[in-house]
């Protein structure tokens, strides 16, 4: 029976005197708070993220508790609190899920017999389990980078397919790796990442050092943590100084540690080297182990695999890697685009027709100095039809935001696109080509375009695309070319259209930190798509 005396307020607390009895109390108590909760949250203290598919498990569920009976803890409990303990190793972090509170609960629960008579903290215990069990099925398969609205829990098939049975046969099996291994990428560079991420935080610096944002909007709140990150690092106070010179001074001896220019000056860079420590480096392997969340479930036989910020490609094929090519990626103010397509047609020798925003930022303000302006780089202006346009003829001043006509770069070595070039369709207008500035491959920063990939092993990459496609026709069909055709075109410097039969998938992405061997190699953010998810997503971490 219940003791009605000991009752508080309803839904404070309930104490049960009988424990045969606790779990339909604990039932009832688990409805009323499932129906008296809102804004996700059980009650103005308790966040319950996971509100919408909580109150669907219950409610199918007949509202009765999973994770305890008769006032003990079921076995898979203290299994998805060990979970917890060490999900870092699935690059998520444990107080996502409210481990404190939950592990709060627990011992709690277990300890305490007064408390342990209470159905309305069994309740409350159950609820934020399931919760927390469900947070970590959408982090493991769909990632934490996109808008809460979007998350797999407001799906309704999601939440009757996904969710529940997945819980359903957790505490079945009170087995969870197994379980959440079959909704994790099986692309072989997650596996390894992840593997090689185990070693990482095994070893990592544990201390958590303040995180710089910058540029800040409010430059005094910024200084305060910009002295309290470099005293951190050892970096005194200079008290006998005013504020801006001892300001400098600090940061010229903070610099002096780092091995940078001891300068004094504040500078992006050097926030940037204050900002690299473990404790971010493992926040950058979480977003990257989460870009992996993004791709097909699985990937072509064959294809080609363009990471920008390792400015590299790769033509892979069964998972071995056929070729790797150094790459030229856009510039932070005109950069790649992240996409997928299919080759569906090579160009030698083309021609190069200048991108709008080329012509708006570079060529226009040109013109208006001097119509002649384009014969000096080569170019020339034609009509949307193709006519050819005397720049001598237009009245360039009155134009502003762009102009009714198309400028094209002739075939040839001078061609900005070099020798080849690979199409496929995008709404970027994007493609990977040669380029007539090859000794630009020998630098190490090659985010220089205009957005377009430029493409260091073109010959190599238009070979095998060749040669794959040429076994893809059948007994009656035309073959059209061949890899010594290509050859010959290239040498006579002749312009030709060479359709490939069966497109050659070609995947754009961006991935700032990669496993090589048993180490985990970063690569710079060139356009601050960490920075900015760091920010939004994890600005708790």
């Amino acid at each position: 029976m219940c003791c009605k005396s000991a009752k508080k307020k309803e839904g404070e607390s309930q104490l049960v005197k009988n424990k045969d009895q606790m779990d339909g109390f604990v039932q009832k108590q688990i409805k009323t708070l499932l129906t008296q909760a809102h804004d996700n949250k059980l009650d103005d203290t308790t966040r319950l993220p996971f509100l919408p598919v909580t109150a669907t498990f219950y409610n199918s569920n007949n509202f009765e508790p999973v994770w305890s009976s008769t006032e003990q803890w079921k076995k898979g409990t203290l299994s998805f609190l060990h979970y917890l303990d060490t999900c870092i190793y699935d690059g998520l972090f444990k107080e996502d899920y409210q481990y404190t509170l939950l592990k709060k609960y627990y011992s709690t629960l277990q300890a305490n017999p007064e408390q342990r008579r209470d159905a309305v903290l069994w309740a409350k215990a159950d609820c934020l389990f399931s919760n927390s069990f469900f947070h970590v099925l959408q982090d493991i398969r769909q990632g934490r980078l996109q808008k809460d609205s979007a998350g797999l829990q407001y799906d309704s098939t999601k939440q009757k397919d996904f969710f529940i049975p997945a819980l359903h046969s957790f505490l079945q099996d009170n087995s969870l790796n197994p379980l959440l291994a079959q909704w994790q990428p099986k692309h072989k560079d997650y596996i390894l990442l992840k593997r090689n991420l185990h070693a990482f935080a095994d070893s990592m610096d544990l201390h958590e050092y303040t995180y710089l944002p910058y540029p800040s909007k409010d430059s005094s709140a910024f200084v305060k943590l910009l002295k309290k990150r470099m005293a951190e690092s050892g970096v005194s106070l200079q008290q006998t100084h005013p504020d801006s010179v001892q300001l400098r001074l600090m940061i010229a001896q903070c610099q002096q540690k780092l091995g940078m220019k001891a300068d004094g000056k504040l500078s992006s860079a050097f926030i940037k080297k204050l900002n690299e420590n473990d404790h971010e480096k493992l926040i950058r392997i979480a977003i990257n182990l989460d870009r992996y969340k993004y791709l097909p479930a699985t990937l072509p036989e064959k294809y080609i695999w363009v990471n920008i910020p390792s400015y590299q490609l790769q033509l892979m094929s069964n998972d071995s890697v056929k070729l790797v090519s150094k790459v030229i990626v856009g510039k932070p103010g005109t950069p790649t685009p992240e996409l997928t397509g299919k080759i569906n047609n090579l160009v030698t020798y083309p021609t190069w027709t200048v991108p709008v925003s080329i012509i708006k930022k570079d060529l226009l303000p040109g013109l208006k100095r001097n119509p002649g302006y384009l014969a000096k780089k080569g170019l020339a202006l034609y009509t949307y039809a193709g006519e050819p346009v005397d720049p001598y003829t237009i009245e360039w001043n009155k134009y502003n935001k762009g102009i009714p006509f198309k400028v094209q770069q002739g075939s040839g070595d001078a061609n900005a696109l070099g020798v080849i070039k690979f199409n496929f369709n995008n709404p970027y207008d994007v493609y990977l080509h040669d380029t007539n500035q090859r000794y630009l491959f020998k630098r190490s920063d090659r985010s220089l375009s205009h957005g377009c990939v430029r493409v260091e092993s073109w010959k190599e990459l238009a070979f095998y695309i060749a040669r794959n496609d040429s076994m893809q026709y059948q007994k009656n069909d035309t073959l059209r070319y061949t890899t010594d055709s290509i050859s010959n075109w290239i040498n006579r410097k002749e312009m030709h259209k060479i359709y490939i039969k069966n497109g050659f998938p070609v995947y754009i992405r961006y991935f700032t930190c990669m496993p090589n061997d048993k180490k985990i190699v970063f690569f710079d953010d060139i356009y601050n798509n960490d920075k900015a998810l760091r920010n939004h997503f994890f600005t708790k971490k």
